[in-house]
């Protein structure tokens, strides 16, 4: 069954654009913030990845963007897996306001990359415990 994860961050000043609210751009790599965290936290972080030659790749995004988000607001980023087959997964991830509202999605279609063989490659046992 898939899993999930919560992070929870505040938005900083950096994080905001000329119009003082958080840029389209920033979206993603808070994102990807998050999902650095679930792996780190799950026993596979960046220097493991490096060490093993292999880790997950993004290949496609449909991100939404729903309602504003403000300096030094407290926000959710969820992460859930919908689905893996074959060599491909779909992840959900969400930002959530304090009250629960859904301030944007994203859904991620990615796989497991070889980086010395520069190819996706069926997913590890140990990517596979990451992600559920």
């Amino acid at each position: 069954m898939p899993s999930s994860f919560n992070y929870e961050m505040v938005i900083k000043e950096h994080h905001l654009d000329s119009y003082q609210h958080v840029n389209n751009a920033t979206y993603l790599s808070l994102y990807e913030e998050a999902r650095w965290e679930v792996c780190t936290q799950r026993g596979l972080g960046y220097k493991d990845f490096h060490k093993l030659g292999q880790g997950p790749v993004i290949l496609g995004v449909d991100l939404k963007f729903l309602k504003e988000l403000n300096l030094r607001e407290k926000i959710t980023i969820t992460f859930e897996v919908l689905s893996y087959e074959k060599k491909l997964f779909k992840l959900k991830q969400q930002m959530l306001k304090e009250d629960g509202t859904v301030a944007s999605e994203a859904i991620f279609t990615g796989g497991f990359f070889d980086m010395r063989e520069r190819k996706l490659i069926p997913p590890s046992e140990a990517w596979l415990k990451v992600l559920y």
